[in-house]
């Protein structure tokens, strides 16, 4: 990485009722970032509409879209006009019943510089991603931009410290993660703090193990669930994490932001000489990695 010092920017916003509505209020956020000369901006997960994968139901693949398509023509377009790196987050219709929860980067172009289908597929109640998501085929693979290889992986992602390793395994120098996570509203308060806070510490965690920066964006808001159920209260908390996991920068619970913060580049080689972790990996000793359990 040549590089040395970025402005990069995450993009904290609610569900604001209609896909229009969405991309309106995305494109006010990216020339609000433009303008405070950022060149990397990174949008939460599924971010044209609300977080539907609460119930199942199959009017909800009527969302879906193909990639190229509308979004992705406006958002292009978006790029190249302000000149910025931007990392989408989009309901793929790939074909007939086969859909994925795809990430997209555009490289200060409207063409589309590399994909990412999210890998790992939760179910979990209000979270009922399996019903609606094919797992990704791409693998782990990091997309090169003007300003690096991009790390890209998407919300259930975030808990598996072999998606980040392969990425910086395969040469990323940033980690990115799309989110849309929070609270069920009948959680004490003590559990929600627990939630929360573990979602936060697995994701510095990867920024240390693999001493690179990581850029974690979610949603915010309160999402009622279209079945009658309790809803999800999205926690917000984006934050932006150099290569110690130490924080550059943090997001409200509750307040759509535009998060910005000067991300040094550089720092990931001090600090991969002092903590040569990858040096270390006894890859010999890993075989048993590949299985579901030690039985």
């Amino acid at each position: 990485m040549s590089r040395k010092s970025l402005k990069v920017a995450l993009l904290q916003e609610t569900d604001r009722g209609s896909t229009s509505a969405n991309l309106d209020a995305i494109e006010r956020g990216l020339r609000e970032a433009a303008a405070a000369g950022v060149e990397l901006v990174l949008l939460q997960e599924l971010h044209n509409g609300p977080y539907f994968c609460q119930h199942e139901h199959v009017d909800e693949f009527d969302r879906a879209e193909s990639i190229p398509g509308p979004s992705t023509e406006r958002l292009g377009a978006l790029a190249g006009e302000l000149e910025l790196v931007l990392v989408c987050s989009l309901f793929e219709r790939r074909a007939a019943g086969l859909y994925h929860n795809t990430a997209l980067v555009f490289d200060r172009s409207a063409a589309i510089a590399g994909t990412y289908r999210k890998m790992h597929i939760p179910d979990d109640p209000a979270f009922y991603e399996k019903f609606y998501f094919t797992p990704g085929d791409l693998g782990f693979e990091p997309i090169q931009t003007s300003v690096g290889k991009l790390g890209v992986l998407v919300c259930w992602d975030q808990w598996y410290p072999e998606g980040a390793r392969l990425m910086a395994l395969a040469g990323a120098d940033m980690l990115l993660y799309p989110t849309a996570i929070g609270w069920d509203p009948d959680d004490a308060q003590d559990e929600k703090d627990r939630q929360r806070d573990a979602w936060i510490t697995v994701q510095r965690g990867h920024a240390v193990a693999n001493g690179l920066p990581l850029l974690a964006v979610n949603r915010t808001g309160f999402e009622a669930a279209p079945d009658g159920g309790r809803g999800i209260q999205f926690w917000g908390s984006s934050f932006i994490a150099g290569p110690q996991g130490e924080y550059l920068a943090q997001a409200s619970v509750d307040q759509r932001q535009l998060l910005v913060a000067d991300v040094d580049l550089a720092r990931s080689e001090s600090v991969r000489r002092i903590w040569p972790f990858l040096r270390d990996r006894r890859i010999d000793a890993y075989a048993d990695l590949l299985k579901r359990y030690r039985d």
